[in-house]
């Protein structure tokens, strides 16, 4: 959705329509140059950009799922603990 230059009724007055709409012409060539050259860097870097983030987001949750594991681990060691103690005060009445 390309943007269209306007200028002001001053500057119409002022330089003439002929020159102010070359002037209009000039800015709309030059943002759709800017614009596919952008959409072209944009293709080209973007597949990069998506390999990055997912090879980041697997070893993220790599990490996530070891840390839940070891975390895991020591709350079921506190439970067992617990409960020991439990047990050992409920048999010691």
């Amino acid at each position: 959705m390309p943007v269209t230059a306007k200028l002001s009724r001053e500057f119409y007055e002022k330089f003439g329509d002929k020159i102010a709409d070359e002037f209009v012409n000039w800015f709309n060539q030059v943002d759709a140059t800017y614009r596919s050259e952008f959409k072209d860097l944009f293709e080209a870097h973007f597949p990069r950009l998506e390999s990055k983030l997912e090879q980041r987001l697997a070893q993220f949750d790599a990490k996530l799922e070891r840390r839940l594991g070891e975390q895991t681990r020591w709350l079921f060691g506190t439970w067992a603990i617990v409960l020991a103690a439990v047990i050992g005060l409920w048999f010691r009445r």
